[in-house]
């Protein structure tokens, strides 16, 4: 059975940290990918409402630029923004390999932000959010084609 997003909204810190530590790095998408903000804290109780309200007021998602960058989707206008470098490198969860997300060298307005992500299941990458080397959050991307499962709706 494949794995969804709203497993990964109730597994907890604890169970994420468990499943990025277990999954590997996978290939970098191409394209737009479907996104979901997963807090640390809470299970699923607070994580299902806060990943719909940030889904409809700020990040929506990413999308991978087969040059090795990728924007933003922000807003529900999917306005692109926020650029990052992609590609891969180890974790500073545990040293594996890992797909990275570094804004730091070309972007203002997140340069103390590193992503990081592997991918968890045919179309469904897991990612840890790094500020300033401290983890802060999670979130979850999937390939649209894959899973049409939005926070709140059906698992």
């Amino acid at each position: 059975m494949a794995l969804t997003e709203g497993e990964l909204l109730d597994a907890g810190d604890e169970g994420l940290v468990e499943l990025f530590g277990a999954s590997p790095a996978g290939d970098i998408p191409k394209g737009p990918l479907e996104g979901t903000g997963i807090v640390r804290w809470g299970g699923g109780r607070v994580a299902r409402p806060l990943a719909w309200l940030v889904r409809m007021a700020v990040w929506r998602g990413k999308v991978f630029d087969p040059e090795g960058y990728l924007s933003n989707r922000m807003t529900a206008f999917d306005v692109l923004a926020v650029v990052a470098q992609v590609y891969k490198g180890p974790s500073l969860m545990d040293e594996q390999e890992c797909i990275v997300i570094d804004y730091s060298r070309i972007s203002l307005a997140a340069c103390g932000v590193r992503d990081e992500m592997r991918q968890v299941d045919e179309g469904l990458y897991l990612g840890v959010v790094w500020l300033f080397g401290l983890r802060v959050g999670w979130f979850a991307l999937r390939v649209p084609e894959v899973d049409r499962t939005l926070p709140g709706k059906g698992a």
